[in-house]
């Protein structure tokens, strides 16, 4: 199955440039059958950006064009940390740019990692034309959170470590923000034949609206999962993926907030798992019947990040 600039080929060139650079996903029974759970909150910096981080500068090194000025990037938090991790890996600093509203937890680990940290305005939009501005200024390499097709590759080798835990796997459930786990996982699984669900709050349905546009269009932001699946915008590789379907196919579908906090304190009392209100997003469209599997169906839910105060398991009551 190919696409402009990005299809299987490249996830298999990132799994093999990765190796060993990542920790591979366990997969676990959910609790319910045919439910299984991928812990990738489990992954180095707490999330998935981790994969698509370690192919994007790697490659970069490869080719010769990894600048002394290191590399910049905006994010909601996840891929900031991801990207700070593999720059100091690779002996490069990172400039990160954070919406001012950014979880503290996930600054303070920014700084942990040695990253420059920058907040700018209240919305992802604003913090990338800041970090735009940078790149151009600094000679800095600008890496993006999502939209990029090294970045959407390195996520997408998730899908075949899942395929590795749970031979038989007919449906990987995805939460999706700017789309590139999405892009990357369902290009995969469209390889073989495997259902993606794409999973958005009703609040932040970049995807979602994409779909029913048949074009990428702007979003109001508003949800209680917003600082990490809060983009305006989809990328284009992930709408072209999603209106591609592919053999297994792809459903897009929506869940309220009520039902994330709900999903997110279930995995805690459940199965003392700590995660984001992104990750359990993909838990609650199985939990609260956006999605339903059908008898026998072997469903693996990505839990894809973990940088939270687990503090506020306790008081979560938004809805």
């Amino acid at each position: 199955m190919t696409r402009p600039g990005f299809d299987y080929q490249d996830v298999k060139v990132a799994g093999e440039r990765i190796a060993g650079a990542v920790r591979p996903v366990g997969v676990v029974p959910g609790g319910r059958e045919g439910v299984w759970f991928a812990l990738e909150q489990l992954q180095h910096t707490g999330s998935f950006k981790a994969r698509g981080a370690q192919n994007f500068l790697r490659a970069h090194r490869e080719a010769g064009t990894l600048p002394e000025a290191g590399v910049t990037i905006a994010s909601g938090g996840n891929a900031g940390l991801a990207c700070a991790w593999a720059a100091g890996q690779q002996g490069v600093p990172a400039t990160v740019f954070l919406p001012e509203n950014a979880p503290e937890v996930k600054v303070a680990r920014l700084r942990a990692y040695g990253a420059d940290v920058r907040l700018v305005g209240r919305e992802y939009a604003q913090a990338l034309a800041a970090c735009q501005e940078y790149a151009g200024e600094s000679g800095a390499l600008a890496s993006h959170a999502y939209d990029h097709p090294l970045i959407a590759a390195g996520a997408g080798t998730l899908l075949d470590e899942i395929r590795a835990g749970l031979p038989g796997v007919d449906t990987v459930v995805v939460a999706v923000g700017g789309g590139g786990l999405f892009a990357g996982v369902a290009t995969a699984a469209a390889e073989h034949g495997i259902r993606t669900v794409a999973v958005e709050p009703e609040n932040c349905r970049a995807l979602n609206a994409a779909i029913g546009a048949g074009r990428v269009v702007d979003v109001d932001v508003d949800s209680v999962a917003a600082d990490s699946l809060g983009a305006r915008r989809v990328s284009t590789t992930a709408l072209a993926v999603a209106l591609a379907g592919g053999v297994g196919g792809v459903e897009s579908v929506l869940v309220p907030d009520a039902a994330i906090v709900e999903a997110r304190r279930a995995l805690w009392e459940e199965h003392r798992l700590v995660v984001e209100h992104a990750a359990a997003t993909a838990l609650a469209a199985v939990r609260h019947g956006a999605y339903r599997a059908a008898e026998g169906e072997r469903v693996c839910i990505v839990l894809c990040g973990a940088n939270t105060d687990p503090a506020g398991l306790a008081g979560d009551n938004r809805s």
